[in-house]
């Protein structure tokens, strides 16, 4: 049997490694021009944030990422890939201006709606005057899950929880229909 201090280690390494292929699909996607090579790479680094979360014990926000980012994401822009062109348009360097500005505006606008917010972890905050606290101490006596946030989530919110994923169950029939749509036309297309 493996002990404790060991079995942390070989998770730290997993996750450090996870970090680093989630840097390297990050490069992938900016530096390739096929589209379809970056869409697959956007995909790559969605699952392998989804394996991320799963390490970090947060299987919920696991769940999620792997639904809407690596599969709902993925198939929707492979989808508009089919309606576009295969390779990315050169830009110019005036192009990248706006939406340059765009990003220093939303990125300040975030910073000013950030100010009054409580400090990390403080105790005064509002999540921990309220029900916070009764979670903590008796989600592991109730349900002897390690992390409690998917506790909450899976157990005290379960139909919560169901209605997000029926959702997100919605969202991707609703983008395999377009997909097949997309299919039968282009395939209409190709005959015609």
């Amino acid at each position: 049997m493996q002990s404790n201090s060991g079995r942390k280690k070989i998770e730290s390494i997993i996750i450090l490694a996870l970090f680093i292929f989630l840097v390297i699909s990050a490069i992938g996607v900016l530096w390739v021009k096929h589209l379809f090579a970056a869409a697959m790479f956007s995909g790559i680094f969605s699952f392998l944030s989804a394996l991320l979360f799963v390490m970090l014990d947060a299987v919920d926000v696991a769940f999620t990422e792997a639904a809407v980012g690596a599969g709902v994401s993925t198939i929707l822009v492979l989808g508009t890939i089919v309606l576009t062109t295969e390779r990315a348009k050169e830009w110019k360097a005036s192009d990248n201006l706006r939406p340059l500005l765009l990003v220093i505006l939303t990125g300040a606008i975030l910073i000013y709606g950030s100010l009054d917010m409580p400090e990390f972890g403080s105790i005064s905050a509002p999540a921990q005057t309220h029900v916070g606290l009764t979670y903590l101490e008796s989600t592991p006596k109730d349900i002897g899950i390690p992390n409690v946030v998917t506790a909450v989530l899976a157990s005290y919110r379960g139909f919560d929880t169901l209605g997000e994923t029926a959702v997100v169950f919605t969202a991707g029939v609703g983008v395999l229909m377009l997909l097949g749509g997309f299919i039968r036309t282009r395939s209409r297309r190709d005959r015609g």
